[in-house]
């Protein structure tokens, strides 16, 4: 569920059905939505008193639910009261999010910055509401278990001392990750081969285009949210033979929790310290320029607002032209030019999938850096 203020409600539908592309990744079968416009949130329940009668109505009806997601980050009291009065779990979108994430990381580091991210998200829950420490002794990658994959403690937390002293401790171990990663960027430097970050909404096709362009097949893709989640650096090779190192990164999504973003701070520097950043859009998507805002606007809170770019414009092989048939070659989208790439002065259409457009990106990439002052390359 969403408040709609000053949104469309286009856009809140829009982000329902996000919500719930996030839940059936996570394992869960949606079994309904519902969505109320209001001024405010009600300070106790989110919603309205009315509201929670009616949702608690529908467990009832023909099979029910066990589940409630709400689309935005609850409050540790109103999570607390919607439990008690709908007599189910009740997990917000943030929790949600943390969940997929625990199941998608692979990597020590990533499994560190998830587990920092969700105890710090339980910590403020603990109080009178210790049944949510079950999902610190869930084990990662449960099939349908949601909100129960925590950091994979083997025994249960009951005190929040310890929690914050496993905080500190997880805290420390990803500063020692972060000076590593500091540590390889100097080695990089001093090789002078510049780094290209990929970015992007998340299944936009970043893992696509890096299996496309380094031509590894070992580049795990999947058509999932979130596929990606651990950092992932290959060689390419750009106009002429020139050399970079191409980087991927976690995908982002509208929403996105704060305490998630400063978890990953020592995975998310890459981007720091990258020369040109590379933005994956998926121009199928119906609300691409929502989500390209989205990816935007988490640059400017990362401090990275005025990165040299370039825009990659993704799955055009999915377009159609004025006849409603499928493109079919590179060649023919060129009605298409003007209006996709009118507002990223470095555009380039291409197909991750069907390799199109490759040798026009490499291109434009070699172009990007060449503006660049020769240090910061």
């Amino acid at each position: 569920m969403q408040r709609n203020s000053e949104r469309e409600r286009w856009r809140a539908s829009a982000s329902l059905d996000e919500l719930a592309l996030l839940a059936q990744t996570a394992g869960a079968v949606v079994a309904g939505r519902a969505l109320q416009r209001l001024e405010a949130p009600h300070p106790a329940t989110y919603i309205g008193k009315g509201k929670v009668e009616e949702i608690k109505s529908l467990r009832f009806a023909d099979g029910g639910y066990d589940l409630v997601v709400f689309d935005d980050e609850l409050s540790p009291s109103q999570q607390k009261n919607l439990e008690d009065a709908l007599k189910v779990k009740v997990l917000d979108r943030t929790a949600l999010i943390l969940d997929i994430f625990a199941m998608r990381a692979r990597t020590r580091e990533g499994r560190l910055q998830v587990e920092l991210a969700q105890s710090e998200y339980l910590l403020p829950r603990l109080k009178g509401q210790w049944s949510h420490l079950e999902r610190l002794g869930g084990r990662s990658g449960q099939p349908g278990a949601i909100g129960v994959r925590g950091p994979g403690e083997t025994q249960i937390e009951t005190d929040r001392r310890l929690v914050r002293r496993r905080i500190q401790h997880l805290k420390s171990q990803i500063e020692d990750v972060r000076k590593q990663r500091a540590l390889y960027r100097r080695r990089r430097e001093r090789e002078g081969v510049p780094v290209v970050a990929l970015v992007g909404y998340t299944n936009a096709g970043k893992s696509t285009l890096m299996r496309a362009l380094t031509r590894d097949s070992d580049v795990f893709v999947q058509d999932q949210l979130f596929a990606t989640l651990d950092p992932l650096t290959r060689r390419i090779h750009l106009e002429e033979g020139r050399p970079a190192l191409l980087t991927d990164t976690v995908g982002f999504i509208q929403k996105l929790p704060t305490g998630l973003v400063a978890a990953f701070r020592a995975t998310l520097e890459e981007l720091a310290d990258a020369a040109v950043l590379l933005h994956v859009v998926d121009v199928t998507h119906p609300d691409a320029a929502g989500q390209s805002q989205t990816v935007e606007e988490t640059l400017r809170d990362l401090g990275l607002e005025d990165k040299p770019r370039v825009t990659a414009l993704n799955k055009v092989d999915q377009l159609r032209d004025a006849a409603g048939e499928p493109v079919r070659s590179i060649g023919e989208l060129a009605p298409f030019q003007a209006s996709l790439g009118a507002s990223a002065p470095d555009a380039v259409m291409i197909s991750a999938e069907k390799r199109w457009g490759l040798d026009d990106l490499r291109r434009r990439l070699a172009e990007v850096l060449e503006r660049q002052p020769v240090g910061s390359r």
